[in-house]
């Protein structure tokens, strides 16, 4: 008897030793999510700030992330059965060490893109811009970069999944959905503390030694767990041999990875065509990405504790029924976005509109653990597998969806072709008969189920609209970048990138051409035009005779460039015309070009996603570089759009870099042009500037008015000179604008809580 209690006393502390290393694993996920998360968002930043703010770019460096996962994931995997089956605490030591490394790369990460980006520069034509071998060479370095680090994170899931199986095997098969709902949770509370809070208050740098500190503090408490372990007499051996796989729905042994593999294609693809859906909705402002990522974490992480609820009380099987949901889900967001639905036109209608995404992702959630549990039954190496197909699905689909469907279908039939793998799913589950599904305790039978999904789906597609329905007079262009509309008639035609009106037919975009050629003490000899927008810079800095580049980033917005000048074609084919579809940021730093007049018009609204990049100091020093003696930058900023601390910023970011600014407000009082120069920027007076134009320019400029002649149309401008001091004077503890800090972005706490850091 004495015994018996004495192993009873036993059993009980070993299982006390479990539940309280399980609640510290869970915690340790949370953590790990909640970094990888900032991770990811900061280091696609400073990727675009050294390889160029394009799609492609931006593609492949959340390639090269998912691809490390997957890797790290299978790596582990094999490693967990073949060298620490039977030592769990070895396995939480390695676990340590992985964590440790990926706060290591909070370090190293931002040096290696720098570096690379130096690489980049000095490659010659070889790594000319705008070509295979340039994105190749780009890819190849981000690989190198990312990868290491992105396996360490991957490598996670099965190393602690190998502890958990030693050390607590009761609860062991359903491991791998235990821990997934504790990283998708860290992922949301990393979207929402990152976009919300951290980067405002710290900037990238700092923000990343936050998440590399975090990481630091894992891998510490794990190795000084991994003792305990080691002399507690809950560390068993797993049974010989491999667990058995389940037939999930009675379908082949393999039908599970096929099914991952769909769930992470459809699921990421899914999400690179929403953010092209609600951005019109949302605003085109890193709030509206950081709430769609949220609200698809959010559904995920209460998905997956739905799973894990009704684990215990039901059988994988059971869930067949629920693809047919998923698929349907898929649709729904078709009809959210449809333009023609009353729900208003502002940030709280678009909310709802979002929210369109929740069941969909809800499933998601609640079918991905499903899958990995039953596939894996807790053994890490095949969790480690069956998680890495899934995270390749999860690299396909951005893929297809940004390079193939948006461009040819467009976001409403991107939704549609997604959908159709999950429909064969549901199809499979429901038409393929076993035990499990042939005979429903209760409800509706599954065929019936599957083709009322089908039928409804159908329906709600039907009665859908495309965003651009909306306009009865548009043209519109596709491509990997964006969707781009061409709208309107006369001089109310306008030009609207993913929705979001960029520009409209007005003097001003004449002016950014014609003010600082004027201020040129000499004729000038060229220039550049930095974002072609309606084009409008563009043809008015050629009717002064000099060649002229204008460089892009979205193909289809030069296209269009027929729609709103009735001589574009005759404009295109003058020799001295250049079109550039490019970064301007990454074709000034691979360019060894030279210019009198470089103008920048950014992409509104000030608050625009990478806006900051043709705003910061870094972009004035790059641009100093492509200056000839003497010559002058124009940027354009609409001061209307942003707040007092954010012109600053600008503005002190344009002092410290060149010697000689000035600043003119608009001739109707909507934004600013800022004049620079390392050479003095005399006062002028209009006379002479008009004097200064050719005649096809003087005919351009005053094309439009709003004043008669050249004179009076530089009098608009050169009678409100706006003095910087008194600018800088509105916000003075603003800081200068730096590609770490860009604070036009993000300015949640300032506009809430007037915080200024």
């Amino acid at each position: 008897m004495p015994v018996l209690k004495e192993q009873s006393k036993s059993n009980t502390r070993e299982l006390s030793i479990s539940k309280s290393n399980l609640s510290w694993y869970f915690l340790f996920f949370v953590t790990s999510g909640f970094c990888g998360l900032v991770y990811e968002v900061v280091w696609v930043r400073l990727a675009m700030a050294s390889f160029g703010v394009t799609t492609t770019l931006v593609s492949i460096v959340l390639s090269m992330f998912m691809a490390g996962l997957g890797l790290g994931s299978w790596g582990a995997g094999v490693l967990t059965r073949r060298v620490l089956e039977t030592n769990g605490p070895r396995a939480l030591r390695l676990y340590s060490i992985a964590e440790l490394l990926i706060g290591v790369s909070s370090l190293a990460v931002p040096l290696e893109l720098k570096f690379g980006r130096f690489l980049m520069q000095h490659l010659g034509s070889f790594g000319a811009w705008q070509t295979s071998r340039y994105y190749f060479l780009a890819g190849t370095w981000v690989a190198i970069t990312l990868v290491p680090w992105c396996i360490c994170m991957g490598s996670t899931f099965p190393l602690l999944m190998a502890v958990i199986r030693q050390t607590a095997r009761p609860t062991s098969e359903r491991s791998f959905s235990y821990l997934y709902v504790a990283n998708v949770l860290g992922a949301l509370l990393g979207t929402i503390t990152s976009a919300f809070i951290l980067i405002e208050l710290l900037g990238f740098q700092r923000t990343l030694y936050v998440a590399g500190s975090l990481n630091a503090i894992l891998a510490l408490l794990a190795f000084l767990i991994s003792f305990s372990l080691l002399s507690s007499p809950a560390v068993e051996k797993p049974v010989s041999g491999q667990a058995a796989r389940q037939r999930i729905y009675g379908l082949p042994k393999n039908a599970a990875l096929f099914f991952l593999f769909t769930t992470g294609l459809v699921s990421m693809g899914m999400e690179v065509v929403w953010i092209r859906q609600f951005t019109p909705f949302l605003g085109n402002v890193v709030y509206a990405f950081a709430a769609i990522l949220a609200v698809y974490l959010l559904a995920t992480v209460l998905g997956s504790r739905d799973y894990r609820s009704k684990s215990e009380s039901h059988q994988p099987g059971e869930s067949a029924s629920a693809w047919s949901l998923f698929a349907l889900f898929a649709i729904i967001p078709v009809v959210a976005a449809d333009p023609l639905l009353p729900l208003g036109g502002d940030v709280y209608s678009g909310g709802l509109r979002l929210l369109s995404i929740a069941l969909f992702c809800s499933l998601a959630g609640f079918l991905t653990p499903l899958l990995v549990d039953s596939w894996s039954s807790g053994d890490p190496d095949r969790a480690g597998t069956a998680y890495a197909v899934n995270v390749a699905g999860c690299i396909v689909g951005p893929l297809v969806a940004s390079f193939l469907f948006l461009p040819l279908l467009g976001e409403r039939w991107s939704i549609a072709v997604l959908s159709i793998p999950l429909f064969v799913v549901a199809a499979l589950t429901a038409f393929h008969q076993s035990p499990e599904t042939a005979r429903p305790k209760s409800g509706l039978n599954l065929k019936f189920k599957f083709a009322l999904a089908a039928v409804a789906a159908i329906l709600l597609f039907s009665v859908s609209h495309d965003f651009e329905t909306q306009f009865a007079a548009r043209q519109v262009r596709r491509d990997y970048t964006a969707t781009v509309t061409a709208t309107g008639k006369g001089f109310d035609r306008k030009l609207l990138v993913n929705g979001i009106g960029m520009t409209n037919l007005t003097p001003i975009t004449k002016y950014i051409a014609h003010l600082p050629l004027a201020f040129m003490s000499r004729p000038p000899q060229n220039g550049l035009v930095i974002c072609f927008g309606m084009g409008t810079s563009f043809r008015s800095m050629l009717s002064w005779g000099i060649p002229t580049t204008a460089v892009d980033l979205v193909p289809s917005v030069p296209a269009l460039f027929g729609y709103y000048h009735a001589d574009a074609s005759k404009v295109m084919s003058s020799p001295l015309a250049h079109v550039v579809i490019d970064d301007g940021r990454r074709f000034l730093d691979a360019s060894t070009e030279t210019y009198d007049v470089i103008v920048v018009d950014p992409p509104p609204p000030v608050q625009a996603a990478g806006s900051s990049l043709l705003y910061t100091h870094e972009f004035y020093e790059v641009v100093k570089r492509h200056l000839r003696s003497g010559g002058i930058l124009q940027t354009w900023y609409p001061a209307i759009q942003g707040d007092a601390s954010t012109t600053v910023a600008v503005t002190k970011a344009l002092m410290e870099s060149f010697p000689y600014v000035r600043a003119f407000q608009s001739y109707d009082g909507f934004g600013i042009h800022f004049l620079a120069s390392m050479k003095p920027l005399p006062i002028t007076s209009s006379s002479v500037l008009a004097a200064r134009m050719p005649n096809a320019a003087v005919s351009d400029f005053v094309e439009w008015g709003p004043q008669p002649t050249a004179q009076q149309q530089f009098d608009a401008v050169l009678s409100d000179e706006l003095s910087l001091d008194k600018i800088v004077a509105e916000a003075p503890q603003a800081p200068a604008l730096r590609d770490d800090q860009p604070i036009n972005e993000y300015y949640l706490l300032r506009s809430w809580f007037h915080y200024y850091r």
